[in-house]
C-alpha cells in the first residue's frame, strides 16, 4: 500500500511539473493559433479586377523583361512560390488515383 502511495505521489509530481513547464509554450501556441488558424475571408467578385491586373502586370513584365530586374531573394521566393503550387497540384493527382501510377480502370 505505501509503495501505491509513494507511485500515485510521484505521478502527480510529474503531471504537476509537465503543466507548469507546458503553460508558457501553450500560451504561444494559442496566441499564434488564433491569428492563424482562422478560415479565409470568402472570395466576392470585387476581387476579379484586382486578379486580372496583376496577371497583366505579370505578362507585362514577361514581355518586357523586367522579370530580369529582380533581387535574387524576390526570385527566389517566386521560385518557391511557383514550386509549392506545383507539388499541390502533383499531391492531389495522386490523391484523386489513389496512388502515384496510372489510374484504377
Amino acid at each position: 500500500m505505501a509503495k501505491f502511495i509513494y507511485n500515485v505521489e510521484k505521478v502527480l509530481a510529474l503531471v504537476t511539473a509537465a503543466v507548469t513547464y507546458s503553460k508558457p509554450q501553450l500560451a504561444t501556441f494559442w496566441q499564434y493559433a488564433k491569428v492563424e488558424l482562422v478560415s479565409p475571408p470568402p472570395s466576392t467578385p470585387d476581387k476579379i479586377p484586382t486578379a486580372i491586373q496583376s496577371v497583366k502586370k505579370i505578362i507585362q513584365s514577361a514581355k518586357t523583361g523586367t522579370f530580369k530586374q529582380l533581387t535574387v531573394k524576390e526570385a527566389v521566393l517566386n521560385g518557391l512560390v511557383v514550386t509549392e503550387v506545383c507539388m499541390w497540384f502533383y499531391i492531389g493527382d495522386i490523391i484523386g488515383k489513389y496512388g502515384t501510377i496510372g489510374y484504377s480502370a
